[in-house]
């Protein structure tokens, strides 16, 4: 794998003025030919403004004009992808663009349509809340046995596909109930997924991270909804 295969790197953004410029940096720099999109959810910080000063050749930058979630953030950027491998990227540093090798290593080769990064199969990470580690699994759990799968980390925020599998998918979640969302439909259409270790540097509610408990709610009604729903 090098420069010589094309991604669309999506990256979904709501008040990330800290560390939108570093994040873009590090995608650019990830070893592959990429395409940087970049969907900023109405942020109410100076996101846009670093957004707006950026001059790139690889780099799009799409705005909202009202925060409507990252799920439909997501959907503004696949629509603008053009590469045939697309990878969902944080904007918050938790996540580093030098897993992507490993994460599209199944894609390229032909083995997978999609690919999950997981946090919890290996890899270096920070330590920190038991009980947010608790509702991950407790979720992937519901996920997996609504969907017959065996992940371990379906709420990741690194996955990766393929274009053209990708844009087959109705997807309508608008905010992080894309996570079950996307789950639950691969599934149902029997892709091929994959799961490979990837390193994470989760940050604290101090330090910015955004999801809560009422985001677990919501997606233990999406699992749910989701194993059905078109």
């Amino acid at each position: 794998m090098d420069d010589a295969v094309k991604i669309s790197v999506v990256i979904p953004v709501y008040n990330e003025a800290g560390t939108i410029g570093e994040v873009i940096k590090r995608v650019i720099d990830c070893g592959f030919d990429t395409e940087v999109i970049v969907v900023d959810d109405a942020s109410t910080d100076e996101t846009a403004k670093h957004l707006r000063a950026l001059q790139h050749p690889r780099v799009q930058c799409f705005y909202h004009a009202v925060n409507r979630g990252k799920g439909a953030a997501l959907r503004t950027g696949f629509a603008a992808a053009r590469n045939p491998y697309v990878v969902v990227q944080d904007a918050d540093l938790e996540y580093d663009p030098q897993d992507y090798k490993r994460l599209l290593e199944a894609l390229i080769d032909g083995r997978a349509d999609m690919v999950y990064g997981s946090r919890f199969l290996g890899g270096p990470h920070r330590v920190l809340f038991f009980w947010h580690y608790v509702g991950n699994r407790m979720l992937t759990l519901a996920s997996d046995m609504m969907c017959n799968l065996n992940l371990t980390d379906m709420e990741t925020g690194m996955k990766a596909f393929r274009r053209d599998k990708l844009m087959t998918l109705k997807l309508s979640a608008d905010r992080f109930t894309f996570e079950p969302e996307i789950t639950a439909k691969a599934a149902r259409a029997r892709w091929r997924i994959y799961e490979v270790p990837i390193s994470y540097s989760g940050r604290t509610y101090a330090e910015g991270k955004k999801i809560g408990l009422r985001d677990a709610f919501a997606a233990i009604a999406a699992i749910i909804y989701y194993r059905f729903a078109d």
